[in-house]
């Protein structure tokens, strides 16, 4: 018997980045991590930095990095909107390393024009690049 699945889009400013059946998402809100699964009640929450990890059909994981966005949950649809989403292979490892250290500095040492809210965002996002691709290495493992 088939697993259940649900239609899942993942657009982001570019493009569609994922278009197909899910059986589960696992991605963070802005009240922390959800899980989402076939027959999930209707919701739509602001969306943090991070991942989407989603299992598609059959079984076969794919993890997308988020700059933020929206998360809409409708009966047989699920759409994510996202400023930025990339997939784990196109994020550049050594961009994020500098930005994360930017980042951090700049909270360290902040300047007079210093923007904390766009720091931490900064830093956030860097961070959570980062993750995915931990994530990725240790799934080949």
């Amino acid at each position: 018997m088939a697993a259940m699945t649900v239609h899942l889009d993942v657009v982001s400013a570019e493009k569609k980045m994922f278009s197909g059946l899910v059986e589960s998402i696992q991605v963070t809100g802005i009240e922390g991590e959800l899980g989402i699964m076939p027959g999930h009640a209707p919701l739509i929450t602001p969306l943090k930095p991070g991942h989407i990890r989603l299992v598609k059909q059959f079984g076969e994981e794919e993890v997308i990095y988020l700059s933020g966005g929206i998360l809409e949950v409708q009966p047989h649809n699920v759409t994510v909107l996202a400023d930025t989403a990339l997939r784990g292979d196109d994020i550049d490892e050594a961009a994020a390393e500098a930005a994360k250290k930017a980042a951090e500095e700049a909270i360290a040492n902040p300047s007079a024009d210093f923007d904390y809210a766009e720091a931490a965002k900064e830093l956030a996002q860097a961070i959570a690049q980062l993750k995915v691709i931990t994530d990725m290495r240790n799934k080949v493992k």
